[in-house]
């Protein structure tokens, strides 16, 4: 088997669809450590990638008016039980331009690996971007995460992502972006974490709002269990006339996980407005009740409510 085919087959048991790397509709890029397996172009976008002993640097442009019907799919891994994959990425959305992007980061056999996402994103006038990216890291918890993004939206731009990793034991994982919202325009920023064993959680959102009438949120689901720990730091400024942020935090714990949240909030107008709002705790006990009458045990019940968090 092919180390494509082999990524293609972990893409696959991760809920992705094989097909869509054929699929000539449709622009991807995969790769396995540093190097890239295959990638493809479609109309309106630009693709170029350089692969190195060092990592791999990829640079997107979609060009100015340009809509995708359908989604990028990114897939990266690391197939073996060690190894690093470190990847540059500048991202650059033209004015009116718009495209979804779907990236699964895939390390089923992880017992010494790391993987380092440092991106750089411009979203110009009246561009639209949406990132998910999805996680499976296997049972075996040996791995490093480490995504870094620095978003710079335009006038009337508009930024959406969403990060989930909620399959396998997480590891150690660092999230750290930051966003900065200009004139009218929307940042919205979203993670959904569970963390079992002994798995170390930090996600660092910041979300500075210095257009006039821009738009933030950043919204955390942490779930954490057994001996996991995690911290939530989610910081909104307000620095323009009509700017308005939300920070919107909340952490399931079981057993002896210990979990923190930091909402920050700084506003510089007096015309600007950012609330915060953070919930630490067990799971609701009239939730759990209700699913145990209905034939459930404990843990399934507490599964299932986590599980809806989590969504």
């Amino acid at each position: 088997m092919s180390e494509l085919d082999e990524l293609l087959k972990s893409f696959g048991e991760a809920g992705g669809d094989q097909s869509i790397l054929a699929n000539t509709a449709f622009a991807h890029l995969a790769a396995s450590g540093h190097k890239i397996l295959s990638r493809r172009a479609v109309k309106g976008i630009e693709l170029d990638t350089v692969e190195s002993d060092k990592g791999i640097s990829a640079t997107v442009r979609l060009l100015k008016g340009t809509r995708l019907l359908n989604p990028v799919h990114l897939c990266f891994g690391v197939l073996h039980r060690s190894g690093i994959q470190e990847i540059n990425m500048r991202v650059n959305f033209e004015k009116d331009s718009q495209a979804s992007f779907i990236a699964h980061c895939i390390f089923p056999k992880a017992e010494k690996v790391k993987h380092i996402m440092d991106a750089v994103i411009h979203i110009g006038e009246n561009a639209t971007m949406r990132y998910s990216e999805i996680h499976y890291h296997g049972i075996y918890g040996g791995i490093e995460v480490y995504p870094k993004a620095r978003i710079i939206i335009g006038k009337n731009g508009r930024y959406f992502t969403d990060f989930l990793l909620i399959n396998g034991l997480v590891g150690k994982l660092m999230i750290d972006y930051g966003v900065e919202v200009g004139e009218n325009g929307v940042a919205e920023l979203i993670a959904r974490v569970f963390g079992h064993a002994t798995d170390n959680i930090l996600i660092k959102d910041k979300v500075a709002l210095n257009g006039v009438n821009s738009k933030g949120l950043i919204k955390t689901r942490v779930a954490i269990e057994n001996n996991a720990q995690a911290q939530v730091i989610g910081v909104t400024e307000g620095n323009a006339r009509g700017a308005r942020g939300h920070v919107d935090c909340m952490e399931i714990v079981k057993d002896n996980a210990i979990a923190k949240a930091i909402p920050l909030v700084k506003v510089s107008n007096s015309l600007a407005k950012v609330t915060h709002e953070a919930a630490i705790g067990s799971v609701d006990k009239k939730q759990l009740d209700t699913l145990m009458a209905h034939g459930l045990a404990p843990e399934e019940a507490v599964d299932v409510i986590v599980r809806g968090i989590l969504k």
